[in-house]
């Protein structure tokens, strides 16, 4: 196993670089959440495979703020719940259940993000879901799963039911709770989450004026996005993929407003 020099100089013993790589990249993640004022106090959670054949994964300390997270504070948990290695802080068990859920049960999930914004949780509580208002909305709206709510995510049976809802989907409104989404790289879950709460923000916003003489739009219009985004767009050779440029830009914004996430 490598050691991994920090940026502040600090040498990690028995982090691989491959892992030091998904931390640094899970603590911007958090960051950028925390600016994107997706956060939620000390709750809510994002998370990340640990490179290699155990299926661990990275989560939040429970107690620090989403601003406050850095790569080394991060927290290793096994899907049996056990943490791993010397933390000063334990976690979430709510965040372990839904995350265990899903890492557990999807090879493509290294990335996972669940939050409980003031607009997620409005549009998670309509009886209608997502609507399709606008363009981000019809873009997500073939591609979204729910899931009932069944109170605190504390029993572990619900699992099973969170894992049947959500498919081979990658966006989902958690009913009466929040919003998730996941991803095989940082930037395809950041690029979900963040299109959905955006979506979710605008159908707020947009029915705050009332229902009547709102625009859904023109069925035609809706099965057009749905071909439009059904067709495999594959990069140019040697071109990086849309997902790479998100999580780069993504990047670039966390280290100009939230320095200090790779310590």
């Amino acid at each position: 196993m490598a050691t991994v020099l920090k940026d502040d100089g600090f040498r990690v013993s028995g982090i691989s670089e491959a892992e030091w790589k998904v931390r640094v990249d899970l603590a911007a993640f958090y960051r950028l959440s925390a600016l994107y004022g997706w956060d939620d106090f000390i709750y809510t959670h994002i998370s990340a495979r640990v490179p290699g054949p155990d299926h661990h994964f990275l989560i939040n300390p429970f107690g620090l703020m989403f601003d406050e997270i850095t790569a080394s504070s991060l927290v290793e948990v096994d899907l049996d719940g056990n943490v791993i290695g010397d933390s000063d802080y334990g976690i979430n068990y709510a965040g372990y259940v839904i995350h265990s859920a899903i890492h557990g049960a999807r090879d493509d999930a290294h990335y996972i993000a669940h939050f409980h914004s003031a607009d997620g949780v409005a549009v998670s509580a309509h009886a209608e879901g997502l609507l399709p208002l606008n363009q981000r909305a019809l873009a997500l709206i073939p591609r979204i799963s729910y899931h009932d709510y069944e109170g605190v995510a504390l029993n572990l049976d619900e699992r099973e039911r969170l894992v049947a809802d959500l498919g081979d989907t990658k966006v989902m409104l958690l009913r009466n709770h929040g919003t998730l989404a996941l991803g095989a790289t940082p930037g395809e879950a950041f690029s979900g989450i963040y299109h959905l709460e955006e979506a979710c923000k605008a159908q707020v916003r947009t029915l705050s004026v009332g229902r009547d003489r709102i625009l859904i739009a023109p069925e035609e219009a809706q099965e057009e996005v749905r071909r439009q985004i059904s067709r495999d767009r594959q990069p140019v050779e040697g071109a990086k993929s849309h997902y790479d440029l998100v999580w780069e830009a993504a990047l670039r914004k966390a280290e100009r407003q939230s320095p200090g996430f790779a310590a």
